[in-house]
């Protein structure tokens, strides 16, 4: 099982919602072609506040993960998304419990 994530916590700007789920979707679907550590990720938006995502990446190991972030190509795909919201905060995890 893996043991690893990388997290965000997006603000998006009124009316770019949607395109924030295709940016999303474009950078992740590259991420799976381009990184075979990637287990699994997901982008949840709020039921209450449309403008409030959160997105999570399940990695096979915390160095694959790092790596990925490194790249020029991360860094086109992820300020593609990054733009159009207000706020952004993301951060690493690992896995603590599970039931």
């Amino acid at each position: 099982m893996a043991q690893n994530f990388a997290s965000g916590n997006w603000r998006v700007t009124k009316g770019k919602e949607r395109e924030l789920v295709e940016r999303w979707n474009e950078f992740l679907r590259w991420t799976r072609k381009t990184q075979p550590a990637l287990v699994a990720a997901s982008l949840i938006q709020d039921e209450q506040d449309e403008t409030h995502f959160v997105s999570f990446a399940e990695w096979k190991n915390p160095a694959e993960r790092d790596t990925w972030k490194r790249t020029a190509e991360f860094m086109e795909r992820f300020r593609a998304c990054r733009d159009l919201c207000d706020d952004f905060h993301g951060s690493d995890y690992q896995r603590v419990v599970t039931i």
